[in-house]
């Protein structure tokens, strides 16, 4: 009987130091990690809002501006769906989030 509370009580203490290790770790990279988890959700929340801002029109802008060509509008549409692509490749934009942007910018 001396012997099994010997065994028993050694894996407690074995086990008890490996939990206690073991958070200690898990702390300290929580620690660590916490203030660039917060920049990646910085970042992630200043590309959602710029992705998602309605253009707004510059104040300064003359009131009578000269026609753009026909294939601006196009081509621009093909650069903000790119910038959207990108981001949601980046892991910036959902799935869902893509989608929605996508169907805002083709009027769907």
């Amino acid at each position: 009987m001396p012997g099994l509370l010997r065994g028993v009580a050694r894996t407690a203490a074995i086990a008890g130091t490996a939990t206690a290790v073991s958070g200690r770790v898990a702390r300290r990279q929580a620690e660590k990690y916490t203030d660039r988890d917060a920049q990646i959700a910085a970042d992630r929340q200043a590309a959602y809002d710029q992705a998602t801002a309605p253009a707004a029109a510059p104040a300064a802008a003359p009131v009578a501006a000269a026609p753009a060509p026909a294939a601006a509008p196009e081509a621009d549409l093909m650069d903000q769906l790119q910038k959207l692509g990108d981001l949601k490749a980046q892991g910036i934009l959902t799935e869902e989030e893509f989608a929605a942007q996508k169907a805002k910018l083709l009027g769907s």
